[in-house]
């Protein structure tokens, strides 16, 4: 670890599992699934007709009329979590020339790209695109929109690297302050892949869950007979802060970001590496980072997605690092309830990282009915139910198409 010590000051977050961070903490504790059937458009002609949708979602309720043209539905989610997260942090106080926003997304705008194309293809007049079509569509537009609405004139950008991304966005955070350039960057991502193509191409490449008669139990990392993810939207945000910062404004502090890790599988373009070693590089970068010990890691939030290769490969990095200590740690995936927010899968999952440090609750992994033999019964997986455990560091990993790994590690401060 090294330069200025970084901490999170404010957090917030719409989701499938809630509309709130409390909502969500709520719901993550009680093992809720989120999943159900496709309201957002007619899933009928695809494999797999549910989701993990933002349930009675009213736009109204957060934008008016004009403003809202100007927004996709993934830049909604991040500006409605990234308002609660700066509300929390009282951030709208500081010195604007000193606050950023690094945020990830893996899709962007696809709900615009694809509406806007079909508009132009099936036009029954001179085709005209919307003036609005660009920056609705372009990833980082989501970080710029919360710059403008709060005048935060420090670094501002978008992370894209598939699932990984708001891990990177963190990450990314998380270094701007150590070495000086912020004081305060708003950071997490979101994500609103839940349309036409977006499911339909997720369908052709197999890798959702076709569990149709039983949406609530589709999502079962680390199950049998799992067989697939399910795809989720929402997005989180979190405040992070250099610790002298926050100390002089007096702010509320969750916890230290302490470290992260990155690496690349360089391997396959979909698949992981099958004993998982980009996965154990990256948690072991973060460790590294940290200035911390293996043996410090109380939990782990795995990326844990549900399917077959993925959570094998998670499991086969944990155990070839931390060795006996994995024994001692607990494990589980969230996404069991809340499905896979793709890029912005990470924010809400540092989310559920601070419930367990704060409140000393670890949420579980649902729906696992039979452990896959493969995995070592000994490994504390969380299933079925919250158990409470002081929490002093968590690590959450996120990992995307490409290869690309990212593990984050949050501590008690």
């Amino acid at each position: 670890m090294t330069g200025k010590r970084v901490v999170v000051t404010g957090i917030g977050t719409i989701n499938p599992s809630g509309h709130s961070v409390e909502e969500y903490f709520r719901n993550l504790e009680n093992g809720v699934s989120a999943a159900a059937p496709i309201t957002r458009f007619d899933a009928s002609k695809f494999r797999t007709r549910f989701a993990c949708e933002v349930k009675e979602y009213d736009r109204t309720r957060y934008f008016d009329r004009k403003e809202v043209r100007k927004y996709d539905l993934f830049a909604q989610y991040a500006m409605i979590a990234a308002d609660e997260a700066i509300r929390d942090a009282a951030a709208d106080t500081v010195d604007p020339e000193r606050a950023g926003v690094v945020w990830g997304s893996g899709t962007g705008g696809t709900t615009t790209f694809y509406e806007e194309s079909k508009g132009y293809i099936e036009g029954d007049r001179i085709p005209r695109f919307s003036p609005f079509f660009v920056p609705r569509m372009v990833a980082d537009l989501a970080a710029g929109f919360i710059s403008i609405k709060y005048g935060f004139m420090g670094p501002n950008y978008c992370t894209v690297s598939a699932c990984a991304s708001s891990n990177h966005a963190m990450i990314d955070a998380m270094n701007l302050i150590r070495w000086g350039k912020a004081d305060l960057i708003v950071t997490g991502g979101s994500e609103a892949p839940i349309n036409d193509p977006g499911v339909g191409s997720f369908c052709a490449m197999q890798a959702l869950s076709t569990r149709n008669d039983d949406p609530a139990h589709a999502s079962r990392p680390f199950d049998v007979d799992r067989d697939g993810f399910v795809i989720g939207e929402g997005g989180g945000a979190l405040v992070f802060e250099e610790l002298e910062h926050a100390l002089a404004r007096g702010a509320k502090i969750y916890c230290e970001v302490a470290g992260g890790g990155m690496s690349a599988d360089a391997y396959h373009m979909t698949a992981p590496h099958p004993e998982g070693k980009g996965a154990m590089m990256s948690m072991r970068e973060a460790v590294r980072d940290a200035g911390a010990e293996l043996a410090d890691v109380d939990y782990i939030n795995a990326h844990g997605t549900s399917t077959p290769l993925g959570d094998l490969a998670e499991i086969k990095a944990i155990q070839t690092l931390f060795g006996d200590h994995a024994y001692k740690m607990n494990i589980s995936s969230t996404k069991s309830m809340t499905g896979h927010l793709l890029g912005g899968t990470a924010a809400i999952e540092a989310l559920a990282c601070i419930m367990a440090i704060t409140r000393g609750v670890i949420p579980p992994t649902i729906n696992v009915e039979k452990l896959d033999p493969e995995i070592d019964p000994r490994l504390n997986l969380t299933i079925g139910a919250a158990q409470h455990r002081e929490v002093k560091c968590a690590l959450s990993n996120t990992f995307g198409f490409g290869g690309h790994n990212s593990s984050i590690i949050f501590r008690k401060i």
